[in-house]
C-alpha cells in the first residue's frame, strides 16, 4: 500500500538543477527502486497516481505518493528529483514547458494532432531532465455539453451541428472563455457558432451545469472525463473539427531516477487499456459514490487483469 503525503517545497527548488544545465543533460536514464509518485490533488490525478503506484509496486519498486496541488510546484519538483513520476496531459504540459522556455506569449506547442504534440513535448522536456512515456488511449480535454432535451430538439450530436443549425448560444464557462482561443473565439471561428455571451460560472461547476439544465444557458464548458453529466441531464457534443488540443494522459518521469525501461514496462499496459470512458467512470465512483481512489484504482486494475 503506497504511502500518501503532502509535499512541502522549499523556495530554492523552484528552478531545479535541470534549469541550470539546460541543453546539457548527460545522465543516462535511471531506474531507482524507490520512487515518489506525484498527484495534482484532483480526483482524476489521484486515481492515475494510485494506479501508477500499484503497478510499480507489482513490478518490484517501492513507492510513496505525494500530493502537490499545482503545476507551478510539482513540475520543478519533478525536474529536481523530489518527485519521480506524475500523470500529465500532453498538450497542456507542452504548452506549459514552452511558456517556461520561450515566455508566456509564445505560440502554443500543443496541437490537436497527438503526434505533433508528443514531438513538441519530448523536445521541450528532454533538456529539463524529463522523460515522457508513451501516451495512453484516455484523453481529458475541454468539451462542451448541452441538455439532453436541447440536443434532441435540435438534432445535435456534434459542435458542427450547433453551427449548422444557426442557434444562439449562451455559454456557461470560466470568465477567461471570452478570450481563450479554444473556447468562445474558437467556437465562433471553427464552428460558426453564434455565442451571444459567456455566463462566468466556472468550468464544469455545479452552478454552470445547473444553468444549462434549467435552460438559462444553452451550453457548458466541461471536460471529456466529467463524471456527473448524467446527474444534470447533459450530453457531450463531439468536437468533430478538432478545436481542442491532444490532451492525452501521459506519464512523465524524472529521467535520472525513473527514465529507464523498467518504469515504462510497468506503466505502458495501463495506457493501452484505460480509455476516456473508463476514466470518466472511475471519476464518478469517487466523486458521486464517495469511494476511495486507492480502492477504485485497485479494483479497476484487477478487473483488467493488470494487477494480481
Amino acid at each position: 500500500m503506497p504511502l500518501a503525503a503532502v509535499l512541502l517545497l522549499p523556495a530554492a527548488c523552484s528552478t531545479g538543477p535541470s534549469l541550470e544545465n539546460r541543453g546539457r543533460v548527460t545522465a543516462p536514464p535511471g531506474d531507482s527502486r524507490h520512487l515518489t509518485v506525484g498527484s495534482a490533488g484532483f480526483t482524476e490525478s489521484d486515481l492515475l497516481a494510485q494506479m501508477y503506484a500499484l503497478l510499480l509496486n507489482q513490478a518490484g519498486y517501492h513507492t510513496s505518493l505525494i500530493t502537490v496541488a499545482n503545476r507551478e510546484l510539482y513540475e520543478p519538483a519533478l525536474e529536481s528529483g523530489q518527485i519521480d513520476i506524475v500523470p500529465e496531459y500532453a498538450a497542456t504540459l507542452a504548452d506549459w514547458l514552452n511558456a517556461k522556455e520561450n515566455g508566456p506569449g509564445a505560440p502554443p506547442a500543443g496541437s490537436p494532432d497527438l503526434g505533433t504534440t508528443m514531438s513538441a513535448l519530448r523536445r521541450l522536456a528532454a533538456p529539463r531532465g524529463l522523460t515522457v512515456l508513451d501516451p495512453g488511449r484516455a484523453v481529458d480535454q475541454n468539451a462542451f455539453a448541452v441538455s439532453r432535451d436541447y440536443a434532441r430538439q435540435h438534432h445535435l450530436r456534434t459542435l458542427g451541428d450547433v453551427g449548422a443549425a444557426g442557434l444562439k448560444v449562451r455559454l456557461a464557462a470560466g470568465d477567461e472563455c471570452v478570450q481563450r482561443p479554444y473556447c468562445a473565439p474558437g467556437l465562433r471561428r471553427t464552428y460558426g457558432i453564434d455565442v451571444t455571451g459567456v455566463d462566468p460560472k466556472g468550468v464544469g461547476t455545479t452552478p454552470a451545469k445547473q444553468a444549462v439544465q434549467s435552460g438559462r444557458d444553452q451550453m457548458v464548458l466541461t471536460t471529456t472525463t466529467d463524471a456527473t453529466l448524467d446527474d444534470f441531464g447533459l450530453v457531450l457534443l463531439t468536437d468533430d473539427r478538432h478545436l481542442q488540443n491532444a490532451d492525452y494522459v501521459v506519464p512523465v518521469a524524472n529521467r535520472a531516477r525513473a527514465g529507464g525501461p523498467g518504469v515504462a514496462r510497468a506503466l505502458d499496459p495501463l495506457g493501452r487499456v484505460l480509455t476516456t470512458a473508463d476514466l470518466a467512470f472511475l471519476n464518478e465512483k469517487v466523486d458521486s459514490r464517495r469511494r476511495l481512489p486507492a480502492d477504485v484504482a485497485r479494483t479497476y486494475l484487477r478487473q483488467k487483469g493488470l494487477l494480481k
